[in-house]
């Protein structure tokens, strides 16, 4: 059998070489991407999440009469994301109170996205993790995405900045969700396994 020169030897060496290497290369490949369109997601996330806090407390409107316009205007700004099928936005606005010396933080409004006008946020994606400032348990049919708040020695009391309001001082808190869809899912291979930089994506302003 006669042999092959040894430069055709190398190149077919090095063709074995790189069918072997390629699976690994598109694999280290899509996860840069991953993680490309992650940091992307985040900022965008950050950037609305302290837009919606700015015209919140800025609002000239009580928060009840233009919450979902706020929450639809800042949502519109956050292409290439996909809120309106994969995000989710609260703001919640509270106040400190004092009694018996002491200032604790009460719940007075929270108002998610879901807007009966324009069938945006909720009524379509079904997407509403639960708050970490506060969960409403009780929301209302009649007001699209407007949380029926206890009042009185009812309101619910949070921890966030608790002790450090004064006595009605008011903060709006504005929390982003989207749901991250990465393009290349995580597996394992013996003791490697790829991260994973989702399933949600979060942030929150206070103002």
């Amino acid at each position: 059998m006669p042999r092959l020169p040894p430069r055709q030897r190398r190149q077919g060496i090095a063709a074995v070489e790189f069918a072997l290497l390629l699976p690994i290369l598109l694999v280290l490949l899509i996860a840069l991407l991953d993680m490309a369109r992650g940091l992307q997601a985040n900022m965008i996330l950050v950037n609305l999440s302290r837009e919606g806090a700015n015209l919140a407390s800025r609002g000239k409107l009580q928060l009840s009469d233009n919450a979902q316009t706020i929450i639809g205007q800042v949502a519109a700004s956050a292409p290439p994301l996909d809120m309106n099928k994969l995000g989710m936005i609260y703001i919640t606005r509270i106040m400190g109170s004092t009694s018996g010396g002491t200032t604790k933080s009460i719940v007075l409004e929270q108002y998610r996205w879901d807007d009966s006008v324009n069938n945006r946020g909720y009524r379509v994606s079904s997407y509403a993790p639960a708050s970490k400032i506060w969960s409403c348990a009780n929301w209302a049919s009649g007001t699209a995405g407007t949380c029926v708040v206890p009042s009185g020695s009812n309101a619910p009391v949070v921890s966030m900045m608790s002790g450090q309001l004064l006595d009605g001082e008011v903060i709006y808190v504005v929390e982003v969700y989207y749901k991250f869809n990465m393009l290349f899912q995580t597996f394992t291979f013996g003791s490697f396994s790829t991260p994973t930089l989702g399933p949600e994506f979060y942030s929150m302003t206070v103002f």
